[in-house]
């Protein structure tokens, strides 16, 4: 197979972290964005070393910021090529019901999961256009097919991810560059398992499958759509969310 280069933003999170792996597992070659004032970086790096994972490439940017994401692109093309895979998947949460939400925490959200696929993608899209090959993959959520109360902010933009996702797909089909979304339910990640344990179990009672979804599982599909052979699915939005949710 071709090895490809992909970039990975919002990299070093749980659901981040196994996204690279099964990118990694495919054979490609994967940068890992982070945010500048992430504190782990060096620790994450060690762990995915001991975990096998040795050839990761590192690199800072704030994706809410345009040009703090040239900057990262720049410095991620220089050290591992141009991108031909890009999963934009950094995002953050700031939960308030929508009567007393400041307009800080709806910028916030708005800015680090809606805009910063415009910041990264208009760094990458073009140029994939011109080689006639690329896959861009999106992550939503469930809340933002569905809704959900309390995050008005959070769902806003990840609908608006799905958008983005079509829209663009409809742009790039003609020039062999595939834009997908995968829209996960409650994934075991480190930071939802910290969750008190009458609370998880309310989420986990609430999935049809009464289990929550292994972030390699969300990993793997991110392969899938990245792969070669998914040349001819595009504009699509993977729900994966055991059930709670259907369109």
């Amino acid at each position: 197979m071709t090895q490809r280069v992909a970039l990975v933003t919002g990299a070093m999170g749980g659901l981040g972290t196994a996204i690279c792996q099964e990118l990694a597992k495919a054979g490609h070659k994967v940068v890992a964005a982070y945010h500048p004032q992430f504190d782990n970086k060096d620790a994450w790096m060690q762990e995915q070393e001991a975990a096998g994972f040795k050839d990761f490439i590192p690199v800072a940017g704030d994706v809410a910021d345009l040009a703090s994401v040239q900057a990262m692109m720049a410095d991620a093309e220089a050290k591992a090529g141009a991108i031909d895979i890009l999963v934009n998947n950094a995002g953050i949460t700031s939960d308030k019901m929508f009567a007393k939400m400041e307009r800080e925490q709806w910028d916030a959200v708005i800015n680090t999961n809606l805009s910063s696929l415009f910041n990264v993608t208009k760094q990458v899209s073009a140029k994939m256009a011109e080689r006639g090959w690329g896959r861009i993959i999106n992550i939503s959520s469930v809340n933002g097919v569905k809704g959900q109360a309390g995050q008005a902010n959070y769902s806003a933009a990840k609908a608006g991810v799905i958008g983005f996702t079509k829209a663009l797909a409809q742009e790039l089909a003609k020039k062999g560059v595939t834009v997908n979304a995968i829209a996960p339910g409650y994934v075991a990640t480190k930071m939802v398992m910290k969750i008190k344990p009458e609370i998880l179990q309310g989420i986990v009672d609430s999935v049809p499958m009464k289990r929550l979804a292994k972030p390699e599982e969300v990993g793997f599909a991110v392969a899938f759509l990245a792969d070669e052979l998914s040349g001819f699915t595009t504009g699509a939005t993977l729900n994966m969310n055991g059930g709670l949710y259907y369109q």
